[in-house]
């Protein structure tokens, strides 16, 4: 990582970031690699496919610092992410051998070595990665390119978008082992399918194919695997090109509404609109469909 009194400058589009800025994007990660590009979209690829890019505990943490920094960072409007090789994320790598690799953030302990150590880790580390990506106002999308599976599958699922490469398989069937979904699989399982679809998938400990998953609704769209990159850049570039400032609102507005009444939605959405319909990608907007051309939204956040 460069010294942040070495200034040098980030140009994506027309924007510039100082060292101090964009400095996380030259740090070398555990378990991930990330490329910016000048769109505004964050590429982060798993790259530990000698493992099946299966985690741990250094690179959750990392993984939490990244999305953090990319949360700060105005050039960075989309987050894309997929792995190397066969797999997408194959869950928790068992047999760790991080302390041949270390995490970028300082080393702590991991925990589970009795039950208070067990929950103080997953609520900390674990649980905080599927927390950190649903907590993001910035879009997110998982570009599915193998094995999704376990805490791989649940990150999958905090996504905003899935496109699953047609040779991609997924699920959580963490009964074959006696363990329980502990990163918040069960919630994103019921949000997607319901109560009684998410006990089947769950209790039948099932794997299925990218098609199945989509016939679920467990992804937005399957493509032929040579396809994959192709189609997922072009999804991330098009939420990249939209009205980000209304964007990210609505990102939260679909997520609170799970959770709201109808009274507290109509609410929440009105306070919002309050906001948008006064900032300039509205007057761009409005202007753009009069005048029968594309919009250029963005252009006041530069």
């Amino acid at each position: 990582m460069r010294p942040a009194s070495e200034r040098i400058t980030w140009r994506r589009g027309q924007r510039t970031m100082s060292s101090e800025q964009a400095g996380y994007l030259d740090t070398e990660y555990f378990g991930f690699e990330q490329a910016p590009d000048s769109n505004g979209v964050l590429t982060v690829t798993f790259n530990r496919p000698e493992s099946m890019n299966a985690s741990t505990h250094s690179m959750k943490r990392d993984l939490i610092e990244l999305i953090t920094q990319a949360q700060m960072d105005d050039a960075v409007r989309v987050l894309l992410f997929t792995g190397q090789g066969r797999a997408f994320w194959a869950g928790d790598n068992l047999g760790s051998y991080e302390a041949e690799h270390p995490s970028a953030t300082p080393e702590i302990f991991g925990g589970h070595h009795n039950a208070a150590g067990t929950y103080n880790s997953l609520r900390t580390i674990s649980q905080a990665v599927n927390t950190a990506v649903r907590r993001l106002d910035k879009l997110t999308v998982a570009a599915i390119n193998g094995f999704a599976i376990q805490t791989g599958f649940s990150f999958a699922l905090a996504c905003d978008f899935r496109i699953a490469a047609r040779s991609a398989r997924m699920g959580s069937a963490t009964l074959r082992f006696g363990l329980l979904p502990d990163e918040g699989g069960q919630w994103l399982l019921v949000q997607h399918l319901g109560v009684a679809r998410a006990t089947d998938f769950m209790m039948r400990k099932r794997i299925v194919d990218a098609d199945t998953a989509h016939e679920l609704g467990l992804v937005h769209d399957v493509v032929d695997d040579e396809q994959l990159p192709a189609a997922a850049a072009e999804l991330a570039a098009e939420m990249a090109d939209g009205p980000q400032v209304a964007m990210r609102m609505l990102k939260r507005s679909i997520l609170l509404a799970a959770e709201m009444t109808w009274e507290q939605s109509l609410d929440e959405i009105a306070s919002k609109t309050a906001i948008t319909d006064h900032l300039p990608d509205a007057a761009e907007g409005v202007s753009a469909f009069l005048s029968k051309r594309q919009p250029e939204f963005n252009d006041w956040l530069r």
